[in-house]
């Protein structure tokens, strides 16, 4: 469902928030426009227009899309505080897809399904890492909870730069319900937990969605009894586990690997 804003309300008091449909950032914006994403109005800081700038302004008058020229502190306010470059759009927002549409995303592209669950994922940064990497490794589109998980947020969509625009989101009410239906269609559940089996010894060739737990506690204990694999990465340091959004990365690539590989 798309969220509508009061442009009008927006550009008189302009609230220091996190707003669903705030794209900051030159990177964001310029991925926002090359994917055609609906904007509707484009916010740059007054004055001399070098480097990228130029390049966004230019592709969103060709969009049509309007362009306003404002003070910085206007910037500040519509990104919350982010660091907005100089520039900040506003999207029609995020469009949310369901889980039959991930799995026909696959299916169109005569693939087995690589889908990644986010169980628990509250930090904007890691959520937006995360979805950067699933986009980099190839899947076909990320699960997240309605209740249990960050929104999509302006610092969600900068810290993935720009993946957003390309990786379908699937935004559930129950992470362990939706984890059955998949199973029941031939998807085979990766939970990455410490106490696993190793990474490297599995084969993550086939229909597969990789669980990734919250940053505190990890995957939940309902979602983990329903997981089919548990997955550990070997440790070598001092330190027992990774960030979360950089252990996506490590299982994500191993299995983009596995994937991908020349038979």
């Amino acid at each position: 469902m798309k969220q509508k804003f009061d442009r009008n309300r927006l550009e008189k008091t302009a609230p220091a928030v996190e707003t669903e449909g705030v794209i900051y950032g030159r990177n964001a914006v310029l991925e926002a426009l090359k994917a055609e994403k609906t904007l509707d109005k484009l916010f740059v800081q007054g004055g001399e227009r070098e480097g990228s700038i130029t390049l966004i302004v230019a592709k969103a008058k060709e969009a049509g899309i309007p362009v306003v020229q404002v003070a910085r502190e206007k910037l500040d306010s519509l990104s919350g505080g982010g660091v907005h470059q100089g520039v900040v759009a506003l999207a029609a927002g995020v469009e949310y897809c369901s889980v039959d549409d991930l799995l026909r995303i696959a299916e169109e592209k005569g693939e087995s399904p690589f889908l990644v669950i986010a169980d628990g994922v509250e930090d904007p940064h890691n959520l937006g890492a995360i979805i950067r990497c699933a986009e980099g490794a190839g899947a076909h589109g990320l699960i997240i909870s309605k209740r249990h998980c960050a929104p999509v947020t302006p610092v969600v969509v900068k810290s993935s730069a720009g993946a957003i625009q390309h990786l379908p989101i699937a935004k559930v009410v129950n992470i362990a319900a939706t984890i059955d239906e998949l199973k029941k269609k031939g998807v085979w559940i990766y939970g990455a937990e410490a106490e696993g089996t190793s990474l490297y010894d599995a084969d993550l060739s086939g229909s597969a969605a990789f669980v990734v737990g919250s940053e505190g506690s990890g995957i939940s204990r309902l979602v983990k009894e329903k997981c089919d694999f548990l997955l550990s990465i070997p440790m070598y340091g001092k330190v027992n586990s990774f960030n979360v959004s950089c252990a996506a990365a490590v299982v994500l690539c191993r299995a983009a690997q596995c994937r991908n590989v020349k038979k």
